[in-house]
């Protein structure tokens, strides 16, 4: 149904590296519902996405630094994966401290594939139930998470998807959610 986000903005935090289909999809499927979506991230200018994490895709402008952004400019976040993209993330305290925020504040946060490794390196996974991409789900244990194998988990605000195929799932909950 159309609409359901009218009024709400969006962050996509993403930087390069970021997989286009996790950025791209998650970002039609929340304008269709009426969200203004803003792509923030680490400088100005614009970043490289990727297809499979090898081959580089299209290049996304964007919005907002997020130096220069609080949670209160938004009223959910969504993070993409690629394995790159989470990895140049978690490394920026700004980009940490904007995540710690969104789920200390209470506000719907998102993230697919690799992207929870920011939610890791912010401490919000401890005593949460989430999905990632296979290969960081160690890490997701040792910050005191609880890992399950499904297509998309949402867990006291913090909704999780494992890889690109799980994006129909991913994209209707986070729909659902952010609308809550």
């Amino acid at each position: 149904m159309a609409g359901e986000l009218n009024g709400r903005t969006v962050a996509i935090l993403a930087a390069d590296g970021v997989e286009q289909v996790e950025l791209v999809e998650p970002r039609r499927a929340l304008t269709e519902a009426g969200a203004r979506v803003e792509l923030v991230s680490l400088k100005a200018g614009s970043i490289q996405a990727m297809n499979g994490d090898i081959e580089p895709a299209d290049r996304f402008d964007v919005d907002r630094e997020v130096a220069g952004v609080g949670v209160d400019d938004y009223d959910a976040l969504v993070v993409p994966g690629g394995t790159v993209n989470p990895d140049n993330l978690r490394a920026d305290s700004d980009a940490v401290s904007f995540v710690r925020d969104f789920v200390a504040g209470g506000k719907p946060v998102a993230a697919i594939c690799h992207g929870p490794w920011i939610l890791v390196e912010a401490d919000v996974v401890r005593g949460r139930t989430v999905t990632s991409y296979p290969s960081i789900r160690t890490d997701i244990r040792n910050a005191g998470g609880t890992v399950v194998e499904e297509e998309v988990v949402t867990d006291h605000g913090v909704t999780t998807s494992r890889d690109p195929g799980d994006l129909p799932a991913f994209c209707a909950r986070i729909v659902r959610e952010f609308a809550g």
